[in-house]
């Protein structure tokens, strides 16, 4: 039988039925609670009201630097990003500069560098995380399920023949194995590996 805890209270007992008496013991033992570690969701703690409730934050993002605007590439006409909110690590979306809201509103210009530039960043991304396949593709205004609606954005999402489980569909959670600061390093280095191809 356990030692009395110094204060004549009642030990709590762990799951394997030892009293613990202070918490010197509870270091490493285990409880009922999962935890997803999400530091990159601490620049929405520092910094308060985001950009993107006054002003675009596809216009923002080329005026910041590659890594504080999660920026992998720059082209003449439209650039690739991470998404701040990925369905799965290495998802990117490629934007014009210009703030246009439909993809019938883009000039011949920006729509074959967006095209060039999703090309590019699908041989990038198969290279740097060997993913099995992707899905592409643009929703064209709020009704479609457009997040920001007013500038034009294509979506990058690098799937893996193993990727899916049951956290999105029970928990409506994703799990996400990598950082965005690293994952943006990591397709930004081997970018220009890509246009030799």
């Amino acid at each position: 039988m356990p030692p009395e805890p110094e204060n004549g209270a009642p030990g709590i007992p762990d799951f394997e039925g030892v009293e613990i008496t202070d918490s010197s013991h509870l270091v490493g033992v285990p409880d009922e609670f999962q935890r997803l570690w999400t530091p990159h969701r601490m620049v929405y703690i520092q910094n308060g009201t985001q950009p993107h409730e006054e002003q675009c934050p596809f216009c923002i993002a080329p005026s910041m630097s590659d890594e504080d605007a999660l920026i992998v590439a720059r082209g003449t006409h439209a650039y690739v990003l991470l998404n701040l909110f990925p369905y799965n690590s290495g998802h990117l979306l490629v934007c014009p500069y210009r703030h246009v809201s439909l993809y019938d509103q883009a000039t011949p210009e920006e729509t074959d560098e967006i095209a060039t530039l999703t090309q590019t960043a699908m041989r990038v991304v198969r290279r740097v995380s060997k993913s099995d396949g992707f899905n592409i593709g643009m929703n064209q205004g709020r009704i479609a399920g457009a997040g920001i609606a007013d500038h034009l954005h294509q979506h990058i999402v690098p799937r893996w023949a193993t990727d899916a489980n049951f956290f999105p569909i029970i928990a409506k959670t994703k799990a996400l194995p990598q950082l965005l600061g690293e994952v943006r390093a990591s397709i930004a280095a081997a970018w220009p590996l890509a246009h030799n191809e």
